[in-house]
This record gives C-alpha cells, sequence and structure tokens, in this order.
C-alpha cells in the first residue's frame, strides 16, 4: 500500500477484515473516518470498545447481555417451563421479532457439524439438559436451521433428553428447507413457531 501513512494503512487493512468488505469498500470506510469529525470517529471507536467491554453471554441461556441474567431470563412474565432452542443469538432476535413466544430460551453456539469439526461437546447441549433437570421445564422447542446441520443437532438433542419425559416439539416447516432462520419473515416464523410439532 504505498503512499498510504501507517495509521491509514492499518485502518483499511482493519475494515478489509470484516464480513462482506472487499479492498474497495475498506478504502473507501477508512476515509469516511478520516473525513469526519473527532467526535463521530471517536464515536465509533467508543461504541466498538463498549460492544467488547460490556456484552457478555448470560450465564442463563447463553443470550448475549450487558447484565447477568439477561433481560429475558430475568422476567417473570415469560413462561419458564418452555424453552426455545436456537443455534445463535441472531436466530433469537428473529423468533422474538414475530411477538408470538412468550417463553425463554436455549442458545447453543453453533450446530453439530463434523466437517467443520464441531460436536455436540463445543455446544452448551449439556446445560440445556441441567436446566432441564433442574427447573421444571415441561416443553423444549426446537427451533435449529431447517438444514442437515440443524437437523442432526435438534435430532441428537431430543435423544439426549428422552429420559427427561419431556415434551419436545420442533418448529413447523414453513421455514424453508436449507434456510437460516435469521432471513426468514416474521409472518413465517409467527407460522413456524405457532404450529410447531411434536418429535
Amino acid at each position: 500500500m504505498a503512499g498510504y501513512t501507517k495509521s491509514l494503512k492499518n485502518l483499511i487493512e482493519a475494515f478489509g477484515k470484516l464480513p462482506g468488505i472487499g479492498s474497495r469498500t475498506a478504502e473507501r470506510l477508512a476515509y469516511h473516518i478520516l473525513k469526519s469529525s473527532r467526535d463521530e470517529a471517536m464515536e465509533l471507536a467508543y461504541a466498538i470498545r463498549d460492544v467488547k467491554k460490556n456484552i457478555r453471554n448470560c450465564s442463563i441461556c447463553f443470550n448475549i447481555a450487558e447484565t447477568d441474567p439477561c433481560e429475558i431470563c430475568s422476567d417473570p412474565d415469560r413462561d419458564s417451563t418452555k424453552i426455545c432452542v436456537v443455534e445463535d443469538h441472531k436466530d433469537l432476535l428473529a423468533l422474538e421479532a414475530t411477538g408470538e413466544y412468550k417463553g425463554h430460551y436455549h442458545v447453543l453456539m453453533g450446530h453439530i457439524a463434523p466437517l467443520e469439526d464441531t460436536g455436540p461437546e463445543d455446544l452448551t447441549i449439556d446445560k440445556l439438559i441441567e436446566r432441564v433437570q433442574k427447573f421444571g421445564v415441561k416443553e423444549i422447542i426446537l427451533a435449529t436451521n431447517p438444514n442437515a446441520e440443524g437437523d442432526m443437532t435438534a435430532l441428537h438433542i431430543a435423544e439426549r433428553l428422552k429420559p427427561s419425559k419431556v415434551k419436545i416439539t420442533r418448529l413447523a416447516r414453513g421455514v424453508a428447507a436449507g434456510s437460516s432462520l435469521e432471513y426468514a419473515n416474521k409472518a413465517v416464523l409467527a407460522d413456524a413457531i405457532t404450529g410447531r410439532t411434536a418429535l
């Protein structure tokens, strides 16, 4: 990167590491920051700092939060006898946006994917089993993505939960196979959660 100052080069390289950002976009973003006022640039810097400093995983459901337990786990108006199991935080947000579900959640932090070297022990499945055993959970809603990895993960969890006699349901297939929950629209997700089926 001849002609760039060291600081600008470092900023362009940092933006270039973000997903979906090519070299041209990274350069445009860096120049935008360079032309911004000091206050605007520092506002962005502080926002990044605060995200890394303040956000953690809830010790109960593993949702991202600034308090522990998170707002959902702390809400006395939510139904603690139901736990909706999702792969990641973005799936939880997608389901919350429907306004249809009033229970608790459990974030797996991924899915079982042997080709990616991710097994059940890499997820929060053991913590889910503990919650079911300790807190009188009546229903587990498996809301993993409707693809091979999501189905494999759901089947594994269902097998692990068999001895507990808890009711296990799966989202209705209003969600297209092979898709991701975060990209499904609210109406499709609302239909899927209200039309969930037993496994």
